[in-house]
């Protein structure tokens, strides 16, 4: 059971956002809609805290970042957050050839762990998507649970291919035209998996069809999701039909965002 064991939110941040560029902060706490403190208070609302606040709706109290060198504005933001209730911790990278190689950074301090990961640059709307997931994998023998939103940008998403039980068979990476309607956001995973990508990305896995590949561009953590499945881990997954999930990584998804963000009146109620 999960309940007996720590879960800790990891959170990649260690992009350039040069498809926005020049932005006057880090694309993660690039104000989207408004949000409401306690007291009563109406904030603009950073890109980060969509995802933060769902982790700390499923009680998830430590999260770690990994931050590309230069981008002190979110610590020193998020320093000033006392109401969300969280711990951070940070690490410091330069560089990476994807985002995989930039998870296992934090290797030695989640290798034990439950694992509640999302991208601080993904706008979400469905509240109690972790406290769903967790609920979830905590009563399978999945590896992994992978929380599915409807897309109909193919071309620019990993779409799902799911069984009739709710397992996943196979992920595409950006097919554009396609049967299937539903991408990734958001995920739980064991440390079974978390060990599965660190040997996976530091030569330890024999015959890995995904790492001979030749890629065009960088290694995904989708990538690391069908190697996975390639090598009989179990991937289940949880569909938000009625979700909204916005990758604000060019100037009309950043639009797309703020309209979203405006549609659903969209707030913070802190946890204590």
């Amino acid at each position: 059971m999960l309940n007996s064991q720590e879960i800790i939110g990891l959170i990649p941040a260690a992009g350039s956002a040069k498809r926005l560029l020049p932005i006057p902060v880090s694309k993660e706490i690039l104000p989207i809609g408004f949000y409401k403190t306690k007291s009563g208070n109406l904030l603009p609302k950073p890109a980060c805290l969509y995802l933060l606040e769902k982790m700390r709706r499923a009680h998830i109290r430590n999260a770690i970042f990994i931050l590309r060198i230069g981008k002190w504005d979110i610590p020193e933001y998020l320093c000033r957050q006392k109401e969300l209730n969280m711990n951070f911790s940070y690490l410091v990278t330069e560089k990476t050839d994807g985002v995989p190689y930039t998870l296992d950074i934090a290797y030695p301090f989640i290798n034990n762990a439950i694992v509640a990961f999302g991208f601080p640059d993904i706008i979400f709307n469905t509240e109690k998507a972790f406290v769903q997931l967790i609920d979830r994998i905590n009563k399978s023998r999945a590896d992994v649970t992978l929380g599915l939103f409807p897309t109909n940008e193919p071309h620019k998403k990993d779409m799902v291919q799911v069984d009739d039980s709710g397992f996943i068979r196979k992920i595409y990476k950006n097919p554009g035209s396609t049967d299937l309607k539903y991408t990734w956001c958001i995920a739980i995973w064991k440390p079974s998996f978390t060990r599965f990508m660190h040997h996976m990305l530091n030569g330890q896995i024999s015959s890995n069809e995904i790492l001979n590949k030749t890629y065009q561009g960088e290694l995904t953590i989708g990538d690391v999701f069908q190697a996975a499945i390639d090598h009989k881990f179990e991937i289940q997954s949880l569909t938000f039909d009625q979700g909204d999930c916005i990758d604000i990584g060019t100037p009309d998804d950043l639009f797309n965002a703020a309209n979203l963000s405006v549609k659903e009146k969209s707030h913070i109620t802190y946890l204590l």
